[in-house]
């Protein structure tokens, strides 16, 4: 009876073990497909909000954003969560136009006023071209602001440079990146989000690191995010429109829209992975066969060399760099073949993305742009203004209603350090590089 009972004893807790096991290993199957999804949907997802949200902390902003901090103190940063969640609100808008329509803002412009059915002359001229106009002044007005900052930063960063070589070599950066043409090519590129990824991330962690040095007073600077009376007296009205100004850009909204038209999950992608393998077959398949010939002629010389391998490693890696550069200029300067989209003239013409494209697409990239907008343009903004706040405004610093980048960097630099004032210099000189 005894040993009996010491069975029943022993079965009885195996079943209760075995009952709490099973919730133990529901919860861990359950979490590791959480980790799967969400990793996988980071890394199909993620990099249209890092593109767009380069434009909305460019050396423009820092300009405004040090002028607000020095004059008004922690006061107009409920300005700048304004204008982040104003540059939300339309970015988001843009991205969904391009998501379910397949069409980017500059072909929505287009289709709507160039072949109107009554007055097409009419519309044109006073309604589409001057639209253009307005866009390309803006889109200039922004790019000499960025060129400017990184001309700057490139002065701050060597002392013997004057302001116009700065410029010069920026404008060379510039042409260099123009001449390489469209890096995405219509379809998502991985290696220039992260790029852009990292220059984003760069700005973030100097502007950490300098805030770290200083002496901030946390509690009026999260009270400044609260609405209050002194955003319109004293010129700080005027202030707070340059800051909206600045950070509100036309042509983020034309970009957004038009990365949100490429296929991210393979919907669609049969048919242009097929076209982009030949197009890399042709424009390598020249220097494919010799390669080969040389991989296997120096694996059966020296099998075990290592500097025979670096060399062939090296030999493989400029020869496709080259093919790469000069395939991207002779792109850049040769017409391309129209498009289906500029073909259409009519939107009866032209049909929208399929249901399970926009499924796939739009919830994932709306929270993409307000994730990246948030976490890194409103925060540089505001890391920005709060620097200039706790160094000119509560620094006691006479003039200070006229700092500037310079300004700002000399103070830095005596105040914290010449360490923290090359770091601010860098993290202008990445702004201004991530815009351009």
């Amino acid at each position: 009876m005894e040993q009996n009972t010491r069975f029943e004893d022993r079965g009885e807790v195996g079943r209760r073990t075995s009952a709490t096991a099973r919730p133990m290993h529901a919860w861990r199957n359950y979490f590791q497909k959480a980790v799967y999804l969400s990793f996988h949907h980071l890394r199909r997802h993620v990099g249209v909000g890092l593109i767009c949200a380069v434009a909305y902390f460019d050396p423009g902003n820092w300009g405004v954003d040090l002028e607000a901090g020095s004059k008004f103190g922690y006061r107009l940063l409920f300005v700048i969560l304004l204008s982040g969640l104003f540059a939300i609100l339309l970015q988001v808008l843009a991205s969904r136009l391009g998501c379910v329509t397949g069409l980017d803002l500059a072909s929505h412009c287009r289709l709507l006023l160039h072949s109107h059915p009554t007055h097409p002359l009419l519309v044109r001229w006073t309604l589409l071209y001057p639209l253009y106009a307005l866009s390309e002044i803006a889109i200039i007005a922004t790019d000499l602001a960025e060129l400017l900052g990184s001309a700057v930063a490139l002065c701050l960063l060597f002392p013997r440079l004057e302001l116009w070589h700065g410029v010069l070599i920026t404008t060379c950066d510039v042409v260099f990146l123009l001449c390489l043409g469209d890096p995405l090519r219509g379809k998502p590129l991985k290696w220039f989000e992260l790029l852009i990824g990292g220059l984003v991330l760069s700005v973030m962690i100097c502007m950490c690191i300098i805030i770290s040095k200083l002496n901030i007073n946390w509690g009026d600077t999260f009270e400044g995010y609260l609405p209050s009376k002194y955003v319109f007296p004293n010129g700080a009205a005027y202030i707070s429109v340059g800051i909206i100004g600045a950070t509100i850009m036309p042509h983020s909204l034309f970009l957004g829209s038009a990365l949100a038209t490429q296929d991210r999950t393979g919907v669609n992608s049969n048919s242009s992975d097929n076209n982009a393998d030949h197009e890399t077959n042709v424009s390598t398949g020249n220097m494919q066969t010799p390669l080969h010939k040389q991989d296997k002629a120096s694996s059966t010389t020296s099998s075990s060399s290592s500097s025979s391998r670096l060399s062939l490693f090296l030999t493989n890696f400029l020869k496709r760099t080259y093919s790469f550069l000069r395939l991207s200029f002779e792109t850049s300067f040769r017409v391309p073949p129209p498009t289906l989209k500029e073909q259409v003239n009519r939107y009866a013409d032209w049909e929208n993305n399929s249901g399970e494209f926009v499924k796939s697409h739009i919830y994932h990239g709306t929270v993409d742009i307000v994730m990246s907008l948030l976490g890194f343009a409103v925060v540089i903004n505001s890391l920005i203004l709060i620097l200039a706040s706790a160094v000119f405004f509560y620094g006691h610093v006479d003039g200070a209603g006229d700092a500037g980048l310079f300004d700002a960097y000399d103070l830095i630099k005596e105040l914290v350090g010449p360490g923290a004032a090359t770091i601010f210099a860098l993290a202008l000189l990445f702004a201004g590089q991530v815009c351009v």
